[in-house]
């Protein structure tokens, strides 16, 4: 339970705090503009990873856990009841946002909702908003694979898909206003209206087919590289990050141990040669 409740709590935050970054400030050509709102999803998000990470490995994106699911590092029981948190969280820190929102004197129609033609800056159209929300989660989520997959990136994973989630949002905010997130965008497009909620399957669907294609190309690819000594973790045998880390750590620690064994073994060796060199030397002065 404590797992799903921290899923709720970590997206609750990144809408409340990306989209209202975006709302309160009229958007790409605002006072914060595309990188003000790109660095605030992003800074929300490493705030949430080095806070709820080592409870539910700190998705907050349904399609993160799918690519997890995928990639068979979470049960199917898991998947769903991350899913039913991501999107109740995505609801819940939309509807703080409209509140407070309501309670100013800010505009409270748009609540930093995706969109394609008229409801995006660039009047980007329907396939175009499409394949960008493809391409950009399906990036996303492979940094996503790959940075939690390896044991030396765990404890700086926040900051590098933190990064990596203003990277993308600094391409796509003019474009789509960058879902990658059905719940984020699930969340807004409720509280924004008609226009948005229309719009709103594209960003549900494009980034599950985007996660989709990640977990398969990490599978295909990148995956059996990192199965070449990087990978400390048997992916079959783990059900869950934390999992994941207990068996990491495991692994170091009987990395380690060998290690030390293979030290004393050289030192013996290294002594036996010295002994041998000195009783030559010896045999040597003696024949002399």
């Amino acid at each position: 339970m404590r797992k799903y409740i921290a899923e709720f709590i970590g997206t609750l935050v990144l809408t409340l705090f990306g989209c209202g970054a975006a709302a309160m400030t009229e958007g790409v050509e605002g006072v914060l503009g595309i990188l003000g709102i790109a660095f605030a999803f992003g800074l929300a998000f490493i705030a949430m990873a080095y806070t709820i990470g080592d409870v539910s490995g700190c998705h907050i994106n349904p399609a993160v856990s799918l690519a997890m699911f995928l990639d068979g590092r979470m049960s199917l029981g898991d998947f769903l009841f991350y899913l039913l948190a991501q999107f109740l969280g995505g609801f819940a820190g939309a509807g703080i946002l409209y509140i407070i929102l309501i309670c100013s004197e800010l505009d409270a129609e748009v609540l930093g909702a995706n969109g394609y033609g008229d409801l995006s800056y660039a009047g980007i159209n329907l396939g175009g908003a499409i394949a960008v929300e493809f391409i950009l989660t399906l990036i996303f989520v492979l940094v996503v694979l790959s940075v939690t997959a390896r044991y030396e990136y765990i404890r700086q994973s926040g900051l590098i898909i933190g990064f990596a989630l203003v990277l993308v949002h600094i391409f796509g905010l003019p474009l789509t206003g960058t879902g990658i997130n059905p719940a984020r965008s699930l969340g807004p497009a409720v509280f924004t209206g008609a226009d948005a909620l229309i719009q709103v399957w594209v960003f549900i669907v494009a980034p599950l087919l985007g996660a989709v294609a990640a977990a398969f190309l990490y599978r295909g690819v990148i995956r059996e590289r990192n199965e070449e000594g990087e990978m400390y973790y048997d992916e079959e045998e783990a059900e869950s990050v934390e999992d994941m880390e207990e068996m990491a750590a495991e692994e170091i620690e009987e990395a380690e141990e060998e290690a030390e064994v293979e030290e004393e073994l050289e030192e013996e060796e290294e002594e036996l040669i010295e002994e041998e060199l000195d009783e030559l030397e010896d045999e040597d002065e003696r024949k002399n």
